[in-house]
Order: C-alpha cells, then sequence, then structure tokens
C-alpha cells in the first residue's frame, strides 16, 4: 500500500516536505494505525501520536486523505492510495503528524469543565431525573481529539481567540446538566463576538467528529440560551 505523509522536524528541516512510502500490508493490518506502527518499524523518525487504539483517547487525530479521522478506527480497506496523511490543520506543527494543542486545551480550561455548586451536598450523591441525565447524551461523550476545532474555518483564522467547536461543545455539556448552578456565568463568559460568535455554521466539525457528535448543534442551543436569558 501506498502512503505520503507529511515530514517535518524543525532541528532538521528548512520547510516540510511530504515523503513517500511503500509497505506490505500484514493479514493482520486492519486499521491505518496498524499501518502507521509498522512504518515506524522501518522509520523510526517518523512522529506521531497514539494511546488506547480503540477510538476512546482521541490522541491519534490527524488528516486522513483530506478528511480529519481518528488513525486507530480508519479502516484501510476504505482508502485511497496514495493514503495521504497530514497533521490536523490549523495547529502549530511540533513534528511530522504531531500537533501543539496548548491552545486548544487553554480554551478548553477557559469554559471550566467541571460542575460549580456550592449548595451542601447531600447524603449521598446530587441525583437527576432520567430526563435531566438524558439532557447530556450527545456532550459529554467528547473524547477532544480536535478533529472538529481542526476542520473549522473559523478555528483557522481566529484560533487564539474563538474557543472553537470541541470547547464549545463541552460548555453546553456543563450549561445543560441540571446539577450545574453556574449557567448565568458560563453563558455571560461565552456571549462575546470571537469566543462564540465567529462560528459561521459550516458544521465541518460535525461532519468529521469520530463520536458522531454535533458541536454546531450545541453551539445553536447555547445561542438560544443566550437569547432566552435575555443576555
Amino acid at each position: 500500500m501506498r502512503f505520503s505523509i507529511y515530514r517535518f522536524n524543525p532541528e532538521r528541516d528548512a520547510r516540510p516536505y511530504m515523503q513517500e512510502y511503500e509497505l506490505a500490508l500484514d493479514p493482520h493490518d486492519r486499521m491505518l494505525l496498524d499501518a502507521l506502527v509498522r512504518l515506524r518499524a522501518q522509520d523510526d523518525s517518523l512522529a506521531f501520536r497514539k494511546s488506547c487504539r480503540e477510538g476512546v483517547c482521541g490522541s491519534d487525530a490527524m488528516n486522513i486523505n483530506g478528511r480529519n479521522g481518528l488513525a486507530c478506527i480508519t479502516r484501510l480497506a476504505d482508502l485511497k492510495e496514495p493514503v495521504t496523511l497530514r497533521p490536523l490543520p490549523g495547529f502549530p506543527v511540533v513534528r511530522d503528524l504531531v500537533v501543539d494543542m496548548s491552545t486548544f486545551f487553554a480554551h478548553y480550561h477557559a469554559i471550566r469543565p467541571y460542575l460549580v455548586n456550592d449548595e451542601p451536598p447531600p447524603a449521598r450523591e446530587r441525583l437527576q431525573s432520567p430526563q435531566e441525565r438524558a439532557a447530556l447524551d450527545g456532550l459529554y461523550e467528547c473524547i477532544l481529539c480536535g478533529a472538529c476545532t481542526g476542520f473549522c474555518p473559523s478555528w483557522w483564522w481566529n484560533p487564539e481567540r474563538f474557543l472553537g467547536p470541541a470547547a464549545l461543545l463541552q460548555a453546553m455539556r456543563f450549561i445543560a446538566d441540571s446539577r450545574d448552578r453556574a449557567t448565568a456565568e458560563r453563558l455571560e463568559f461565552l456571549d462575546d463576538a470571537y469566543r462564540l460568535y465567529r462560528c459561521r455554521t459550516i458544521m465541518n466539525c460535525t461532519e468529521v467528529c469520530p463520536k458522531h457528535l454535533s458541536p454546531s448543534r450545541a453551539i445553536e442551543h447555547i445561542r438560544r440560551r443566550i437569547v432566552s436569558e435575555g443576555l
């Protein structure tokens, strides 16, 4: 199988380049990550991230034939040759397919991704009705892989100021949580021309989410909540 992979080592290379590889697939090679691991066995200078291999950690997100996805759950049989691999668009490249996600996680932490509730805790736990718990479906499953954010033109243009679809999806996860008591403060923080409203509803984020979530829908719900709260 033929591969064309983005290469860039800032300690050695003046500029990025594409390197061609040929790999005879093993019968056990099912996913793209299987092939990448074997390619690195041939060329140990090739850099990429991986961890769980099960589509849970999100560490091996990359641009695969022009579309962001996870290497560990991308079937080799579904890929056209040559398989072109590039780092996530819009992120600074550390080396090869490894990107710097510092700004991505700074935006994630900015939305306070935890419950805020200063009320005295109950004896056992803060209970939710089945309906209240169901309101979190489609929000909590995000694995923070960055595939959606790296496919968002608004993020490419304003990475320092636009929070991006992943952070906004996580913001809605806590806004929707019946146990949280910081809804007004969360909405006030998000009611900003860049943090929230730089989204143009292109829906690239929803198209590439490996968990089949819809950040664009979450962003729309935040906008509606801001209107309904009269902010």
